[in-house]
């Protein structure tokens, strides 16, 4: 009797089949050909895009708005090379990633064959961990072995390899191994939660900065709850934005300083700061914005994220969610919180005075009729028009992005993107072909500046024949305004030669290739040409006219960095 076999290929789309996946970001190549074959008639879609690094940061993306492992699929070599940008992005953000990439078969390694490289090796320092398959009966074993990596902890990427001929080998059935692990760990350190309520109840002038991990433990309900059970006041950060809306009386909207607000007034009052699944980094002067005299409280699922930069008072590791529903259990078994809420009212007052007084110093940039545009006059713009609560805003740029974070109003978690601390541009059309695939019937709306859209141009038309309507604003100050900028601070002039562009009609470039375009060089016609780019429901280029000589306040960070002084 002669048993049928099965290909390594198809045990690895069985896997991810059985796993749920049903978004791939790709592009094709010889070396993962055997998996297209399989995919093929599944209800997997195969997006592809026009350059890998595009297929990474989709996939990124799509981490980030699920909290699921997104996954990309990339070919040996230049395939491989070409999505490393997307891969470190996402380690950074700590977002979780399954990168699957074929290379060379085995019995070709060193043999100077079609794109052979050692990929591994390079891949390692940027992922959780990486995982090359030898064995085709052990595919689906590699493949769960992945996914439980990238979400279990602290969420990330994670490599997966398959030489071709490993996916090309036929298999014995009664040696395949299929085993399946699903995890959903929520520790929490319930006596560390005693310790820092009573720290709480010892506190005048307390903050909360929820990140990321708030995001990833779904814990924006448990946050909403316990703010308002404690009356603490909140600042969100990265993919925490929104996890409690900047609408809320509780919230005072984005943790960075330089953001028009009561930020930089709480921090440097504030006697008790909780971090709450956020590291401490460059968005807080690597901690040195804090109040000296405040303890630290950092709340993280991984220890040895504890104290980076600065001294943590009461390391806690758990689950940001489960800690949050622990310390409400804690409020509730007493006075449900009321007599702390009576104990920060003049501390919120107090927010409350200093974040009128920082919004109002920016008021007249915000409402500037300048000519040229003045570029947070383009960033208000945008944020008044994209005024639903699920509509989606993504930003690009080094002065774009730095202008609608200090902008932006995010009322709903997962509806924001931008490239955070790894700062990779580029990320701005993928990031929204991506929010747009997820939420089809969503406004999706990307601010980016004119050098960073260059990186991924050619997904305009990606999004064009896929029928994915986007609406692109270009903040177009003709060059790389940042680098420009903080030149000039640093060394009192710019270096042309790689910080200018020129004026360039990337409207014209998107009409060409079958979208929509608009050139505006007056701030009252921005709106107008929202209204009009939305209501075709095609994919737009706004071509937006800003003020080159305006400086943001990252252009004056970046000036400022201690790598950059001169020796």
């Amino acid at each position: 009797m002669t048993t049928e076999t099965v290909a390594g290929a198809k045990l690895v789309v069985d896997a991810l089949v059985a796993r749920g996946v049903d978004k791939i970001f790709t592009l094709s190549g010889g070396h993962i050909t055997p998996l297209y074959q399989y995919l093929e008639d599944t209800d997997v879609t195969l997006f592809d895009t026009r350059h890998e690094q595009a297929a990474l940061f989709m996939a990124e993306a799509w981490g980030k708005m699920t909290r699921q492992p997104g996954v990309a699929m990339v070919t040996a070599g230049p395939g491989f090379t070409n999505a490393l940008t997307g891969v470190a992005s996402a380690y950074f953000s700590n977002t979780p990633l399954v990168v699957i990439a074929g290379c060379v078969g085995l019995d070709h390694k060193e043999k100077l064959d079609l794109q052979d490289m050692s990929q591994a090796p390079v891949i390692d320092p940027m992922v959780k961990r990486s995982f090359v398959c030898l064995k085709p009966e052990r595919a689906a074993e590699y493949v769960d072995l992945a996914f439980r990596t990238a979400t279990s902890g602290r969420p990330g990427p994670v490599y997966l390899e398959f030489p071709v001929d490993v996916l090309n080998a036929q298999v014995n059935p009664t040696d395949i191994r299929k085993p399946v692990t699903e995890i959903d760990s929520r520790p929490v350190d319930a006596v560390n939660a005693i310790k820092m309520m009573e720290w709480l109840g010892e506190a005048r002038k307390p903050v909360i900065i929820a990140g990321s991990g708030v995001w990833h433990a779904h814990a924006e309900d448990a946050l909403v709850e316990f703010a308002e059970k404690a009356g603490v006041p909140v600042f969100t950060s990265l993919s925490g934005r929104g996890t409690i809306s900047d609408a809320h009386p509780l919230c005072f909207e984005s943790a960075l300083a330089i953001r028009p607000g009561g930020a930089f007034a709480a921090y440097i009052e504030t006697d008790l700061v909780i971090l709450l699944g956020t590291r401490i980094g460059l968005y807080y002067i690597f901690g040195d914005v804090f109040n000296p005299e405040a303890r630290m409280v950092q709340v993280d699922i991984m220890p040895e994220e504890m104290g980076r930069n600065r001294s943590i008072d009461l390391p806690i590791v758990s689950d940001a969610g489960a800690f949050l529903k622990e310390c409400c259990r804690i409020m509730d078994a007493g006075d449900g919180g009321a007599g702390l809420q009576k104990q920060f009212q003049e501390w919120i007052t107090t927010l409350n005075a200093a974040d009128e007084t920082g919004k109002a110093q920016a008021v007249p940039n915000w409402e500037s009729d300048a000519d040229p545009i003045h570029p947070l006059r383009l960033a208000r713009e945008v944020d008044a028009f994209m005024d639903r609560e699920d509509d989606f805003v993504v930003a690009d740029g080094g002065d774009t992005t730095t202008w609608i974070g200090m902008t932006r109003t995010i009322r709903k978690p997962g509806f924001y993107l931008d490239y955070g601390i790894y700062g990779s541009l580029g990320v701005g059309l993928p990031y929204a072909l991506a929010a747009k695939l997820r939420y089809p019937d969503k406004r999706v709306c990307l601010l980016t500046g004119d050098g960073s859209v260059g990186f991924n141009f050619m997904e305009f038309e990606n999004a064009i024949r896929k029928n994915l309507p986007l609406v692109v604003v270009i903040s177009n100050d003709l060059g790389w305004g940042m680098i420009r900028h903080s030149q000039e601070l640093r060394i009192g002039h710019a270096i042309e030669d790689g910080t200018f562009i020129g004026q360039v009609a990337y409207h014209k470039l998107v009409e060409a290739v079958g979208g929509l375009g608009f050139l505006v060089e007056k701030a009252a016609d921005i709106r107008p040409a929202l209204e009009a780019a939305f209501a075709s429901g095609k994919t737009c280029c706004i071509n937006v006219m800003t003020d080159p000589t305006t400086i943001s306040p990252g252009s004056i960070a970046l000036a400022n960095l201690g790598g950059y002084k001169a020796t």
